[in-house]
């Protein structure tokens, strides 16, 4: 370290200093990928080739490997999202300086000609020019932070005309949350900016310093970047141990730079989503609708099946019932004994109808659920399982019909699966309450892979428990075991006696 004395003043060099718990996860590593060229067959340089037309891309392959083998705090400075998110911080600064002008300027404005008929038209423009800006910030986030935030509710004018589009501005919550971003906007990318460049100039800067730390000698007529000065002595980083101690210092600056822009886009992130998306109330409108059209959907389904099964099943033997009852009748002077044999074959048709009518019924709602709750109704669907079935019901009151009746069905349908497709030995039942919530959850052992996305009929019964705000959780690695677990909103009716 050079340290020099004398009565001149030396100019000093500023420094900046700059997760319900249960689910189990499994995944799989992407590997090596191999790249295939666009050509054809095997051979050298011409027609057909390998590696001019047709071959693996190793090189570039194990390049990217072993870029994914470096420590992430190593690979961040060079990620294509280090830069993105970079470039974000750079352009808020002017754009927030865009949309804070035009917020203040315009609002001020309609503020002030309130008195006059001009006013609410200036205002209003100035709310819709903010929800413009709100989106195409939006599209910004999507752009280069990868951040997926749904429009908000558009604007509903129940008249035509232009008072009635300014009452709608005036009135949506999301013009003024538009508005509030563009204020509170622009001294957040002010602070981001000046920390994100402080950071990453200052980072790049010492960690080249031994590139370009001659610049000093030879231009400035000083030994070094200047760590220190004043009127007795000036303090210089120029022999070789400070100038490596200033690179890697420097390392550590870049090293640290893109995550510490990556904290301030977390902010950036949560002032998108949480200003310029749609608000809490219109998202849980817009579940509830989705809901609501599940439940149609569903209950129109339910009807087509029972009218199917009524048409082919108890409604066609009750016709050929009545068929042979009709014959029956005229044999019975001329053949008594046809006539009681086809007697007695249409009352074992009798009996298989009404098996069919009581299936169906207990399709719709099993009258021992009615009356005993689920325990009982659970039991009695368990003992026509293909399987031993264990049952457990800890209530210490019944649910509301409604939650009780899908308990059920979602119970009955799992059984079904299990009886079809699980090559199982046994299962469990177990129906529990915690805080506010019923659970249900069904366990067998057999060959698992049960997947909710498959499009099977886990996504229909996961789209009726989202109808009432449940949900399904399955737990199905293949070779097993499967669990199924439903969690409803509990709402009870009676106390249990």
């Amino acid at each position: 370290m050079a340290t020099e004395y004398g009565q001149g003043y030396a100019p000093g060099d500023g420094h900046g200093y700059d997760g319900y718990d249960g689910g189990r996860g499994h995944g799989y590593d992407s590997g090596l990928g191999y790249g295939y060229d666009s050509g054809l067959g095997y051979g050298y340089d011409s027609g057909l080739g390998y590696g001019s037309s047709l071959g693996y891309d190793l090189d570039r392959g194990l390049a990217r490997e072993r870029r994914r083998r470096l420590p992430a705090v190593l690979r961040a400075p060079f990620e294509a999202r280090s830069w993105r998110e970079f470039g974000y911080v750079l352009l808020s600064l002017p754009i927030g300086i865009m949309l804070f002008v035009y917020a203040v300027t315009m609002v001020s404005l309609g503020a002030g000609l309130l008195v006059t008929f001009l006013g609410v038209p200036v205002l209003a423009a100035g709310l819709a020019g903010c929800r413009g800006f709100g989106a195409m910030e939006r599209a910004r986030a999507r752009g280069m932070l990868r951040l997926e935030v749904a429009d908000p509710e558009p604007l509903r004018t129940r008249k035509q005309g232009v008072p009635a589009w300014m009452g709608a501005v005036l009135k949506s919550g999301t013009s003024w949350r538009a508005l509030l971003y563009a204020v509170v906007q622009f001294p957040w990318s002010v602070f981001s900016f000046v920390v994100a460049v402080n950071f990453w100039a200052y980072g790049w800067a010492l960690l080249t310093y031994p590139l370009w730390f001659w610049v000093f000698p030879v231009y400035a007529g000083q030994g070094g970047l200047q760590l220190y000065g004043d009127t007795a002595h000036s303090v210089y980083l120029d022999n070789p141990f400070e100038i490596t101690v200033t690179a890697l210092v420097g390392l550590l600056f870049t090293l640290a730079t893109p995550w510490i822009v990556r904290a301030l886009t977390m902010v950036d992130r949560l002032l998108v989503h949480g200003l310029l998306g749609p608000s809490r109330l219109s998202a849980r409108v817009v579940e509830l609708e989705s809901d609501r059209g599940v439940v149609v959907d569903t209950a129109a389904a339910d009807l087509r099946r029972i009218e199917r099964d009524l048409h082919d099943g108890a409604q066609a033997r009750l016709v050929a019932l009545a068929m042979d009852l009709g014959l029956a009748k005229e044999k019975l002077t001329e053949d008594p004994q046809a006539a009681a044999r086809m007697v007695d074959e249409a009352h074992g048709e009798v009996k298989t109808a009404l098996q069919e009518l009581r299936d169906l019924a207990r399709g719709i709602h099993p009258a021992v659920l009615t009356d005993r709750g689920l325990d009982a109704a659970l039991s009695a669907v368990a003992s026509r399982c293909t399987v031993p079935v264990q049952v457990e019901v800890d209530l210490a009151e019944r649910p509301a019909p409604a939650i009780e009746g899908i308990a059920y069905f979602t119970v009955s349908e799992l059984l079904q699966n299990i009886s079809k497709h699980s090559r199982a030995t046994w299962a469990a039942v177990d129906v529990w309450r915690v805080d506010g919530r019923l659970l249900v959850q069904v366990v067998d052992n057999g060959i698992g892979g049960a997947d909710v996305s498959a499009g099977s009929g886990l996504a229909g019964l996961a789209e009726r428990l989202d109808a009432v705000d449940g949900i399904l959780i399955v737990d199905s690695p293949t070779g097993g075991p499967t669990r199924v677990t439903a969690e409803l909103p509990w709402r009870g009716e009676r106390a249990l006696g």
